[in-house]
């Protein structure tokens, strides 16, 4: 499929990549949206805490959106998301990922850019509500890997799922931890380390068998967070087999959902390998935006909208 050529120009200010990733993940707020909680038992034992949101009129569509690392349903790129989804007549499913809802899950495992499982626990547990006729999935940084990897993945992706879109894509993980450790992003990288260790802690005193505090003090930076948990919990032998099984850019030759990935130039944060333009131009169902602006999730537009919720909410529309 053709790239999708973009017009979009930020404010001058927000021109700098670094300055609209900041601005938009510490200082955005967004007003006028009420969520409801809702838990979901898994079928491990394990929970995820999912956080609704309307549309004024009744409907039969709905999107699910998925946020990044060390995210939940209430920052501020998922509730602009699901205003402005609301405010277009769809309804919004915010997942909170395990762990990450203000209360720690109850297994040793967590969330991860792979756990497409847990996304089809999601989306199978909204159909059994047999309300909504049309599903949209749009994720957010490691949400939109884990939403391209899952229709990718060759499953029978249910037919009321009818289009995904994912911004600030980290398709090749490998290619953008090695960017997430330069010194051009160590603020990020540390701010990262400290809040998926302080997690960790807690899990501590729960699995003394699985974690102990020498592995807590070696882990020095992303990497070794993958080595001794994310790896050693979920099931791959280390960090780099985690990356390579889970990255979705092996899974996007395959995807047969119209997709869109939308990832800008100046994103510190994605490698080379994190824009599929090969796969783009050789699948039909595969479209790719590359603005020159927007940073990592930060495509600031006018009066606190922003490009990649404006265009996420277009495609949806158009390709339905």
């Amino acid at each position: 499929m053709p790239l999708i050529s973009s017009a979009y120009r930020p404010p001058f200010h927000f021109r700098s990549g670094h300055l609209s990733t900041i601005y938009s993940g510490l200082f955005r707020k967004v007003n006028g949206i009420t969520q409801e909680r809702e838990r979901l038992e898994l079928p491990d034992g394990d929970f995820i805490d999912l956080d609704w949101s309307y549309s004024k009129t009744p409907t039969r569509k709905m999107a699910i959106l998925l946020h990044g690392l060390e995210g939940h349903a209430q920052r501020p790129y998922i509730t602009g998301s699901a205003k402005a989804f609301n405010q277009t007549g769809i309804d919004a499913c915010a997942v909170n990922f395990r762990g990450c809802s203000g209360e720690t899950n109850r297994l040793f495992r967590s969330y991860h850019s792979g756990a497409t499982e847990d996304l089809d626990a999601v989306v199978n547990h909204i159909l059994e509500k047999n309300k909504y006729q049309e599903i949209f999935i749009k994720g957010i940084s490691l949400g939109g890997n884990l939403a391209m990897k899952y229709v990718g993945e060759r499953r029978q992706v249910p037919k009321e799922v009818r289009a995904v879109v994912g911004i600030s894509v980290p398709c090749d993980l490998y290619s953008s931890l090695k960017e997430l450790l330069k010194l051009k992003n160590l603020p990020y990288a540390q701010r990262f380390r400290k809040h998926l260790v302080a997690k960790l802690e807690l899990k501590l005193p729960l699995f003394p068998k699985r974690i102990s505090r020498n592995d807590i003090i070696d882990i020095k930076n992303l990497k070794d967070f993958d080595d001794i948990y994310t790896s050693k919990a979920h099931g791959f032998a280390d960090a780099l087999d985690y990356y390579e099984k889970c990255s979705c850019l092996q899974f996007l030759p395959h995807v047969q959902v119209p997709s869109l990935v939308i990832n800008a130039l100046n994103d510190s944060f994605l490698g080379p390998e994190c824009y599929p333009f090969k796969e783009a131009h050789s699948n039909k169902n595969l479209y790719l935006a590359t603005p020159k602006f927007g940073g990592h999730v930060g495509f600031i537009d006018n009066k606190n909208s922003y490009y990649s919720e404006k265009r996420a909410i277009k495609f949806v529309q158009d390709v339905v």
